[in-house]
């Protein structure tokens, strides 16, 4: 049984979201075939018929949208079968002696034993049961076991498991991530997702200064992240010509920021292109010399798409608990460097003039080099956890 959280708020348009939820849920457990989802105005169950409960509630743990959800026996509208079901929740759960109280709600009222009476009748079937185990606290107990009496069946569950929450993926709109091999982009591309943002990964790569290594690790951050959205568009664009081209035309200080405005347009015309709302970066506020607010300033100034920044008032200290939560940290910290890192200038400027970056741009065939890279790109569909590294286990053991 699976609860929907922030959902229950959404007032009218809340038979979207769930729709959604639906949707996204069928698609984490495509491969599991006997299961059958129901998404149903105040639950969402899961029927599992038979599939292995461990794999499905793992794949659930990982569905935005989902704030809690129970292992559900449901059993006939008769006492002794709530009891039986009620024994083995018990023999599942308890190896030692622990408090416990029962409670029930019934939706039919039809049914014979009403809620007191089916807690007390209940209760005291299971300390008979297990004399030496359980121990009633009716305030604070270890164990709660939850009686539903609801039209078609009576549900019991004694476990709360705590889901992604946020709200499902593709209720936000889609909007274009700038994903760099680093800890913080992916990161801000799990907060996106959690906000429900269907995201389409734009990755820069500058072959022959990044490797392929480079290019395949930033893909396996994709697979990462792919697991809260079933599968993700991978956008590669090229990137060489139009750095070697900043490099060689616009003084050092700036090289950084054109760059950079370099990259927010090609992420802005591959919005337009495929319908994106905005434009997603893992830009944390003062981190290094292109966060101040100054050079976001001179940046963005090329476009009025929105341009947001989930991890904007994270410190690296909250960001890498993350990262490490998401299982991209040990992924981030691979010593293969994306165009960012490779052409970084040893002294960019911290505060750029929007002017002064205006017009060495206008040094540049900006036209010329967009239209290039644009010819350039390639989009590939990436599934969660898709494996593209070679990845060699002594790095690893260096690294950790």
């Amino acid at each position: 049984m699976v609860r929907y959280g922030e959902l229950s708020t959404k007032g009218h348009n809340k038979k979207n979201f769930i729709g959604r939820l639906g949707t996204n849920v069928r698609k984490a457990l495509h491969d599991f075939t006997d299961v059958k989802v129901h998404a149903n105005q105040d639950r969402m169950h899961v029927i599992l018929n038979g599939a292995d409960s461990e794999a499905v509630m793992k794949r659930l743990k990982q569905v935005f949208g989902i704030q809690t959800f129970s292992p559900v026996l449901k059993v006939d509208k008769n006492f002794g079968a709530v009891c039986e079901a009620a024994k083995t929740l018990i023999e599942k759960q308890v190896s030692q002696p622990v408090t416990f109280k029962v409670e029930t709600k019934r939706s039919d009222h039809n049914f014979e034993m009403g809620t007191f009476e089916m807690n007390r009748q209940l209760g005291g079937y299971l300390l008979e049961q297990f004399p030496d185990l359980l121990t009633v606290d009716v305030h604070n107990p270890a164990i709660e076991i939850r009686v539903e009496i609801r039209g078609n069946g009576i549900y019991l569950m004694s476990e709360i498991i705590k889901g992604a929450g946020g709200l499902p993926v593709g209720t936000a709109g889609k909007g274009m991530m700038m994903l760099s091999g680093g800890i913080d982009s992916p990161v801000a591309a799990y907060l996106a997702l959690k906000r429900g943002v269907s995201l389409e990964m734009v990755h820069f790569y500058s072959p022959p200064y990044t490797s392929e290594q480079a290019l395949a690790k930033a893909k396996e951050l994709t697979g990462k992240l792919a697991r809260y959205a079933g599968s993700i568009r991978f956008i590669q664009v090229p990137f060489t010509e139009i750095q070697e081209t900043v490099k060689e035309k616009v003084p050092e200080g700036y090289l950084m920021t054109v760059q950079r405005r370099f990259m927010l347009r090609l992420a802005v015309e591959l919005a337009n292109r495929r319908k994106g709302l905005a434009i997603f970066n893992g830009e944390s506020l003062g981190q290094v010399a292109s966060q101040t607010m100054e050079s976001m300033r001179a940046i963005e100034a090329v476009t009025n798409l929105p341009v947001l920044r989930p991890v904007l008032s994270y410190d690296k200290t909250e960001i890498i608990k993350i990262a490490e939560d998401i299982d991209t940290y040990n992924l981030s910290i691979l010593p293969y460097e994306d165009c960012c890192t490779v052409f970084t200038p040893p002294s960019p400027k911290t505060k750029p003039n929007l002017e002064k970056a205006t017009k060495y741009e206008g040094w540049l065939d900006v036209d010329g080099l967009m239209e290039r890279a644009l010819k350039g790109v390639k989009i590939e569909e990436i599934h969660a956890d898709q494996e593209f590294l070679n990845q060699n286990e002594d790095v690893f053991a260096e690294l950790l």
